[in-house]
């Protein structure tokens, strides 16, 4: 059958096993039009019979390295979305747009090649499961920037590895390597790059072998409240995003990991 083309993510179909790939290159950082189009993606694949299983993968160095902020300042190497006017007037429809992620019917394998940092951490904890190579890194970076964490990590996050681990991550904003994130449950497996999308596809080839209609009831019942839980946690991250982002630190902090130094911070 044919699926939908899109300008910044690749959609196949396997059997029963659909890939969805971001194709933003080398860093494949995210903003409203590549959320709202997985988004959209995931949509068709829950209502194509064919699709029992969704690969959620990237190409390039990193999976998502999270919002592109640039320099932080008003010099355009940023995305607009992730400007003090962006936090206030466009941030808020990018998130509804990642709620409608964690809605889907389908079971989600995330195969992760490299960083997952920031709200690309966010896009990575969307999956049920979470494979990925000993190159990948996790990191909760919010705090470095000088902003409060987003795209519902203050629900996923301590779903996934527990409430302390979870503090430990967002207050430090430490990246975490593939073979801690596979000690502390944030990965389900890990395996050489080169294996990565082939392991994959053996979960998801795994999963699609059962019956599709009971698969997709057993998963809504262990995410039930899920989506719920992530639309309600994004409205309180915005509001505390907004304020953040129009202080001297969160400009301070973007420029710092810009030019890959520890911000100078003044509580400003």
């Amino acid at each position: 059958m044919t699926l939908s083309t899109y300008t910044d993510i690749g959609v196949t179909l396997d059997g029963h096993v659909a890939t969805v790939e971001l194709q933003r290159p080398p860093l494949n950082f995210f903003d409203f039009q590549l959320i709202q189009q997985i988004a959209d993606a995931f949509d068709e694949l829950d209502e194509t019979a064919d699709c029992r299983v969704i690969i959620l993968a990237s190409e390039g160095k990193a999976f998502c390295a999270g919002a592109n902020f640039g320099t932080g300042q008003d010099d355009g190497t940023g995305s607009d979305d992730f400007s003090e006017e962006g936090f206030r007037n466009t941030t808020g429809k990018l998130y509804q747009e990642a709620t409608r992620l964690f809605s889907n019917r389908k079971p989600i394998i995330g195969a992760i090649q490299g960083a997952a940092i920031g709200g690309g951490l966010g896009l990575s904890l969307v999956p049920d499961f979470r494979v990925a190579s000993p190159a990948a890194r996790f990191g909760a970076n919010f705090v470095k920037l000088g902003i409060h964490q987003g795209f519902g990590v203050t629900v996923t996050l301590p779903r996934l590895v527990g409430n302390q681990t979870a503090n430990n991550m967002l207050l430090t904003g430490r990246r975490v390597s593939g073979e801690e994130a596979l000690e502390i449950g944030l990965v389900d497996r890990l395996v050489d790059a080169e294996n990565l999308r082939s392991a994959a596809g053996e979960l998801a080839h795994e999963i699609a072998e059962n019956a599709p209609l009971a698969v997709m009831s057993v998963r809504a019942t262990m995410r039930e409240g899920l989506a719920e839980a992530v639309q309600a946690a994004t409205v309180h991250e915005l509001s505390e995003q907004q304020w953040l982002r129009a202080t001297a630190d969160a400009y301070e902090g973007i420029k710092a990991v810009s030019e890959r130094r520890p911000g100078n911070f003044t509580g400003k």
